[in-house]
């Protein structure tokens, strides 16, 4: 393992964060904080509890979610594309570096960024509503597991992108779908049957669930099975990943 080539890849993702402060962390900590006061005051008001939990501190994992799976696509999507558009990325191939190697650097980097901005929002809410995290050895497990696995679905992205309105396409369009319709904002008990059958297809729904039962020990699938839901879609990535750099699909023409 060449950890030097990593570090520099690390270094440099890092570096580019600090030099963008308000719109990698001011900008998605403000949207989060609106949230909690429009949806707060709004729903909460006709909302008093969902099970057990008042609204308010229910919406906290949901909405650190949000930004969690949104921010590590962006983030890992974003530093291995604008390589590739410079064309920077040859210098990458053609240096002695292994392909674990720069997915460890992009990716772990992506991760990071994603991780700490995770932490800031659960402080950030923690001046809204009274939280209370039961497991937070597990809270750690489910975000950094997240935000490993949607950086390599954002490093994939990334790479498939051959332009700057396709990175914006699938976070835009599906996943953000995904997450308002994965019990983000609410339990899906509180649906009609018919619907609630169609949220358990909703991958979202699992990464929510099993990130809210490590706050309150409520939710609305198995532990078990959310986690087995991330650890599939965190191999598929992988899976992928390693079919890309093996074929050069995207980096070599």
């Amino acid at each position: 393992m060449n950890f030097y080539a990593v570090k520099a890849i690390y270094k440099f993702e890092m570096a580019r964060t600090f030099r963008t402060l308000l719109q990698s962390v001011v900008s998605p900590v403000i949207s989060t904080s609106l949230y909690f006061v429009v949806f707060g005051a709004a729903i909460g008001s006709r909302i008093e509890e969902v099970g057990g939990i008042s609204y308010g501190a229910f919406l906290v994992p949901g909405l650190i979610m949000l930004s969690l799976l949104t921010q590590s696509i962006s983030n890992a999507s974003f530093g291995i594309y604008f390589p590739r558009f410079t064309g920077t990325i040859y210098e990458v191939l053609s240096a002695p570096v292994a392909m674990p190697e720069i997915v460890l650097g992009y990716v772990g980097a992506a991760a990071t960024k994603s991780t700490m901005l995770g932490l800031i929002i659960l402080a950030t809410a923690s001046l809204f509503v009274p939280l209370e995290v039961r497991h937070p050895l597990l809270m750690l497990f489910f975000l950094i597991l997240t935000a490993v696995s949607f950086s390599l679905f954002g490093f994939i992205i990334g790479i498939w992108a051959d332009n700057f309105e396709k990175l914006q396409l699938i976070p835009m369009l599906v996943v953000m779908p995904l997450v308002f319709l994965g019990g983000s904002f609410y339990s899906i008990d509180m649906l009609p049957p018919t619907w609630q059958t169609v949220t358990l297809f909703n991958p979202v729904l699992y990464l929510v669930s099993g990130f809210r039962y490590s706050f309150y020990e409520i939710s609305d699938v198995s532990l078990a099975v959310s986690i087995g839901m991330i650890v599939v879609f965190l191999t598929i990535c992988l899976s992928v990943v390693w079919w890309i750099f093996k074929t050069g699909w995207r980096l070599k023409s």
